[in-house]
């Protein structure tokens, strides 16, 4: 059932993207006068499709192939190929007829579509739904560090105050972009001295192999514990890769659930050693893997001791519970949202570019790549609209911006034709357009087994 809420979640909020996507073309199309053939979600690749209508002259259907959808657009060399078409003389009503700067906003018009979707879903979700942060100022405990955290410069208990100059407000920011990307100056405050550190340009990378806490988290006090409870079988059933492998993966029940430590219950010492944070938890008790440790926790007003083995990889299954921290909530009126919205569609959009240069120039693994099931897992096995129209946002906004890199069969790669074409004052051959299709149909396939190839190794712990 978890495997059907993911795929369900992804399926719906594609197939809504790609419709919206196709329409931007087909709209922009029409309204030139340029007839359009077929309007597909997904590919009705060698001619098999689940559905089709046709009304007028427009071939309306759901292919079988969900790796997007197109609009088949007279006079175009698209991923049709359609050399019999084009080998026929040059219609009034065709693409190729039309003025290159009408060709060149047929080709913009699903990217367009895609940014104005982002931008509208997080301009309502910040209309609705207002946002919630942790208020930094409030962190008087400062932050926990892990290996990477430390690695940089920063101890348990520093308090950061700026980043690159600018107060810090949120903490969430300091595991956004705003940082993760790298070369931000944090100030910090260590103590009575304020000190300065530089995120390498290749944290992200480092990030990407471990946890997100492994660079830094809030120092949470040893109160309001969270124990990670027994799995249910019966609820979560096998995943998707073990039915799909007939691997099995095991779900440990974690040492403090089966010894009896309950949420709420304040640990005092560990072996004997008084703990104040939770780093100071975590790391006395990694340094017992594969041991036991003697616990000693406060539970309404009354000490109780606990004996209980430690796992391998040294944790008993204990964790902070979030909602202790300072946290505000800010709402914002119908037009007060629209900036915000733009901010966040527009972050969004620089993030992917400014991710994939850092792959280009190997600061960021591309193994990071995730195809439709990576994207899946995000969406997760519960359905929350929240949830559900935030990263459906941050999709669209992906969507376009993959569309408009200079790869021939994406949008991209025809807008470069003819910004070419417009340059020259005149189009670029037919046969170039063919074999530059060809080429772009071959990198994208690539990619597409690249991606698939990650997630599939990734489920598998590699």
């Amino acid at each position: 059932m978890n495997g059907l809420i993911m795929a369900g979640q992804l399926l719906l909020g594609l197939s809504i993207l790609v419709i919206l996507h196709e329409l931007g073309h087909f709209l922009a199309a029409r309204a030139f006068g340029i007839k359009v053939e077929k309007f597909y979600l997904f590919f009705d690749a060698w001619g098999f499709k689940l559905f089709s209508f046709k009304k007028g002259d427009v071939e309306y259907g759901i292919g079988w192939l969900p790796l997007g959808g197109y609009v088949k657009i007279a006079g175009m060399i698209d991923e049709s190929m359609d050399t019999e078409q084009m080998a026929k003389p040059a219609q009034p009503w065709e693409f190729r007829s039309k003025p290159a700067w009408q060709r060149l906003i047929v080709m913009l018009g699903g990217i367009i579509v895609n940014v104005l979707v982002g931008i509208l879903i997080f301009w309502m979700l910040t209309f609705t739904k207002g946002q919630n942060y942790t208020v930094n100022s409030k962190l008087t405990d400062g932050i926990a560090v892990g290996n990477i955290g430390r690695e940089i410069g920063l101890k348990n208990g520093d308090r950061i105050l700026a980043i690159n100059g600018v107060k810090l407000i949120k903490f969430e920011d300091l595991i956004s972009s705003k940082v993760l990307f790298g070369d931000a100056q944090l100030t910090v405050l260590r103590g009575d001295k304020t000190l300065y550190v530089t995120v390498p340009d290749n944290v992200l990378n480092k990030i990407s192999k471990n946890e997100k806490d492994n660079f830094i988290s809030p120092r949470f006090r040893m109160q309001s514990l969270k124990t990670v409870e027994a799995p249910d079988e019966k609820k979560n059933g096998p995943s998707f890769f073990e039915k799909l492998f007939g691997r099995k993966t095991e779900v440990p029940v974690y040492p403090a659930y089966a010894a009896g430590i309950k949420p709420g219950d304040s640990i005092l010492t560990v072996n004997n050693r008084p703990i104040t944070f939770f780093d100071e938890f975590k790391e006395e008790v990694s340094k017992n893997a594969g041991k036991r440790v003697d616990i000693k926790a406060l539970r309404k007003g009354k000490e109780v001791n606990f004996n209980l083995p430690v796992t391998a990889d040294g944790i008993i299954g204990v964790m902070p519970n979030a909602a202790v921290l300072p946290s505000a909530h800010v709402d914002f009126s119908f037009f007060e949202s629209l900036p915000v919205g733009l901010n966040m569609a527009w972050s969004t959009f620089a993030d992917n570019a400014k991710g994939i240069g850092k792959m280009l120039t190997g600061k960021v693994s591309a193994r990071n790549i995730s195809s439709p099931i990576g994207i899946a897992k995000v969406y997760g096995s519960t359905f929350d609209w929240v949830k559900f129209w935030t990263l459906t946002g941050l999709i669209s906004m992906a969507l376009a911006f993959m569309n408009l890199l200079p790869i021939p069969g994406l949008d991209g790669g025809h807008v470069v034709f003819l910004l070419i074409e417009m340059i020259q004052r005149k189009p670029v051959s037919e046969k170039v357009l063919e074999r530059a299709q060809i080429v772009g149909f071959v990198i994208l396939i690539s990619l597409m087994v690249f991606a698939f190839g990650n997630d599939i190794l990734k489920s598998f712990g590699k």
